[in-house]
């Protein structure tokens, strides 16, 4: 067992699914961003062990949504859009010049 998060930074992208009963962070595209943040992370080619980009299921604000979140930082993304994915990106570069 280890205390030690395995990624400088982890993106959390929501793409949680209500199927009809209330909005949904798939409604807005949770999916795609979350495929459109890997495939631009993947271009970057950052060392091994800095950055992850995961699904996740509902944070609980998925009225706020689509929802990403950067841990362990606690960097929250409301109402993200596929125009939003260099903001995130800008902010990762950021984050991983910072000392560990």
């Amino acid at each position: 067992m280890t205390d030690k998060a395995p990624y400088r930074c982890h993106l959390f992208v929501c793409v949680n699914d209500r199927h009809g009963e209330r909005k949904s962070c798939a409604d807005g595209g949770g999916v795609q961003i979350r495929q459109a943040l890997k495939e631009r992370i993947n271009q970057l080619q950052l060392p091994t062990g800095s950055i992850r980009v995961s699904q996740s299921g509902c944070f609980g604000l998925c009225c706020e949504g689509p929802n990403v979140l950067i841990y362990p930082q606690a960097i929250w993304y409301s109402g993200v859009g596929m125009d939003d994915i260099e903001t995130i990106i800008a902010k990762i570069k950021e984050l991983l010049t910072q000392a560990p």
